[in-house]
Parts: C-alpha cells; sequence; structure tokens
C-alpha cells in the first residue's frame, strides 16, 4: 500500500531558520523544499510532509 502524506507550510524567519525546522523536525515533519516568499523581500516559506499514518 502507498503511503499517505499530509503536508505543511511554514514561514521561516532567517534568524531563526535552524530553529523553526528543528522543532517542525522533532514533530516528524521532513523538509521538502524552501523558496523565496509570496511577498518577494526576501522572506522565505518552506514546504514540509510527512506520513498520516493512514494506509
Amino acid at each position: 500500500m502507498a503511503t499517505t502524506w499530509e503536508y505543511a507550510t511554514v514561514p521561516l524567519i532567517i534568524h531563526a531558520t535552524k530553529a523553526i525546522l528543528d522543532q517542525w523536525g522533532s514533530d516528524g515533519w521532513e523538509l521538502v523544499q524552501v523558496v523565496p516568499g509570496p511577498d518577494g523581500q526576501g522572506n522565505l516559506v518552506a514546504y514540509l510532509k510527512r506520513p498520516t499514518g493512514e494506509k
């Protein structure tokens, strides 16, 4: 059976990026990608995923 996933998008604050990602990672989230935010002002958005536990 295929794994099912849930997803989250998280704004990243440059001076706290590691702490933010460490916190989400400790909750079982895996980083998929980091992209520039929609405002184009240098803010970043992280895309994360984790298995839902459902099959």
